[in-house]
């Protein structure tokens, strides 16, 4: 594994390190307290510097890296907020991936630029309220009709859920039980019988959005589908490469939160020297930064093998696994450094512990991902209904 950035990478990363840092703090606060995501205006500069379209295919507007250098960009963005990162994060590893990997040509053309300029913001739409972990209980239904595709169902805990401008709705296209009949469609926003629920007031995560989504003989062109039934494993080796940006972000959270703790340590007095000095303190944050780079080796890895193909699932289930894991232990280690001071609003750290939770729950459990690690050991599925 090859962990020496190349120039073009490193000019990348601090390009985004030095616009983050500079220009989305005050922004960053705006989201948290108004609990609004990130504005089309903030988007579009976003996509001006060409942060929305790092791993994007050319032909649409993208830059046509690969998933390492997105991932370089969004650990930078995502150490100032997880909100102000979440643009970013839906452009490189969420649901337009799957557009791009399995849309007609003619949906590509019409999706993928307006994510890459950042008119558009497109949201996966996967769980239902009986149909989380055990997605393929999902009952939402869809049906081919001349060239109509009719859905009709109940979504929860949509990131982006009212905010977004399409969604991809896994749904069941077929009577087939199980995966056997679940295909994904895409819906946009203003669509006839689509319709929302209040906002979700969250611990964390807040800028970011969720909400259910109600589908009632919604109707969209028959080119808006893009996996049929029976595509079920496409959509989660797709999601794979989502599981990457997932661990991006609890890296992030982690990797701010050991920042910010050593910041505080080395300027915070105690006993007539800075609390740095004290062995303890010392111990604290080297098991912070273990655990930090730690969880970078195994994101960069899963990254740096899948190049521009999806990443392995299993090697991105490890490093979201282990990613989450961390998260919460160096945010909660943070808090206690910084005693007070950290417990505080007037601190990061605080918002940083809500938003470590959020990500060992989105997009695949903790404990789920280890049942998906402990199957690629053994080389085979575990039936969990027995």
């Amino acid at each position: 594994m090859a962990l020496k950035l190349t120039e073009t990478q490193r000019d990348l990363r601090e390009a985004a390190r030095k616009y983050a840092t500079s220009e989305l703090r005050d922004l960053a606060r705006e989201l948290e307290e108004r609990n609004e995501p990130v504005s089309k205006e903030w988007r579009q500069r976003y996509a001006d510097l060409g942060f929305l379209g790092i791993n994007l295919p050319e032909e649409f507007g993208g830059l046509g890296l690969g998933h390492f250098e997105a991932l370089l960009v969004l650990e930078e963005f995502a150490k100032v907020s997880c909100a102000t990162a979440f643009p970013v994060f839906e452009s490189a590893t969420g649901p337009v991936r799957t557009v791009v990997e399995f849309g007609s040509e003619t949906l590509k053309k019409r999706i993928v630029p307006r994510v890459v300029s950042g008119e558009i913001v497109v949201a996966v739409s996967m769980s239902e309220p009986a149909a989380g972990t055990a997605l393929t209980d999902l009952t939402t239904t869809a049906r081919i009709t001349g060239d109509e595709i009719v859905i009709n169902g109940q979504k929860s805990w949509c990131s982006g859920g009212g905010h977004a401008d399409a969604y991809i709705v896994y749904c069941r296209l077929s009577r087939d039980t199980g995966a056997a009949g679940i295909g994904a469609v895409l819906v946009e926003a203003g669509t006839s019988g689509l319709s929302f629920g209040q906002s979700e007031q969250l611990m964390g995560l807040r800028g970011v959005g969720s909400s259910d989504i109600y589908l009632d003989e919604v109707r969209v062109p028959v080119d808006n589908l893009i996996v049929p039934a029976g595509g079920f494993s496409k959509l989660m080796h797709a999601f794979s490469l989502e599981r990457c940006g997932n661990a991006t972000m609890s890296l992030a959270v982690a990797s701010a939160a050991l920042d910010d703790a050593t910041a505080y340590v080395s300027e915070r007095r105690q006993f007539g020297k800075p609390i740095v000095e004290f062995q303890a303190v010392q111990l604290k944050l080297a098991e912070m930064a273990m655990q930090v780079e730690a969880a970078r080796a195994l994101v960069w890895d899963a990254a740096i093998n899948a190049d521009c193909d999806l990443p392995d699932p299993a090697e991105s289930s490890i490093a979201k696994c282990f990613a989450n894991e961390i998260c919460r232990e160096v945010a909660s280690a943070g808090m206690q450094l910084m005693g007070a001071y950290g417990y505080s609003k007037e601190f990061a750290m605080e918002q940083r512990l809500r938003d470590a939770f959020a990500w060992g729950i989105a997009g695949g459990t903790i404990d789920i991902q280890k049942v998906n690690i402990a199957a690629a050991l053994v080389g085979r599925r575990f039936n969990q209904r027995g």
